[in-house]
């Protein structure tokens, strides 16, 4: 979906160095960006910072947005790369044992009883390296060829992660699902 109207103008108006569309640009999309920042790093803080460079980024390369795409899109993209290159910096590790991966019929979970960020702190609470290709696997829609091929893993270990990462998920959601039964007991 290309750049809306509204969006080219405030492209324009910040390629012609107005702060105010600097400032516009980063509050009409700071909040769900630093969300996604958020899923692939350890605190906020870190997120913040991931936020920043990202903006940084952006904001030096506007002027070669092709506008084809939606600007959101870009933006994420901005945000998802920065967030990998930091990981990398701190030395992330993939396990690269295998993992069989279960066919079997998926375990429902019980989802809608939580917020947004209670699930957000569950994806977070993940090692680093499961927590990344969980991300760009079921959250950002890259195949596991894809995510390979951007991480500098094997095809195996993105899958092997990804299933680690889900059979993580199903332990940390069902002890919080028991705590709430409890509570309601």
């Amino acid at each position: 979906m290309p750049v809306n109207l509204y969006e080219q103008a405030l492209i324009h108006r910040c390629c012609d160095g107005d702060r105010a569309a600097y400032r516009e640009l980063y509050e009409a999309f700071a909040g769900e960006l630093l969300a996604i920042a958020m899923r692939y790093m350890k605190s906020k803080q870190e997120a913040e910072d991931v936020l920043q460079e990202a903006f940084i980024k952006a904001f030096k390369n506007l002027a070669s947005f092709n506008q084809q795409a939606a600007l959101k899109t870009w933006l994420t993209r901005i945000v998802i790369n920065t967030a990998l290159n930091a990981l990398r910096k701190s030395h992330l590790q993939y396990e690269t044992d295998q993992v069989t991966i279960d066919m079997a019929e998926p375990v429902q979970l019980p989802l809608e009883e939580f917020q947004f960020m209670e699930l957000l702190s569950f994806i977070q609470q993940l090692p680093t390296g499961c927590k990344t290709i969980f991300n760009l696997y079921a959250l950002e829609g890259y195949t596991h060829r894809e995510i390979a091929a951007l991480l500098n893993i094997s095809e195996g270990t993105s899958k092997s992660q990804y299933a680690r990462a889900k059979g993580l998920l199903q332990e940390i959601i069902g002890t919080e699902t028991k705590k709430v039964k409890d509570k309601v007991v």
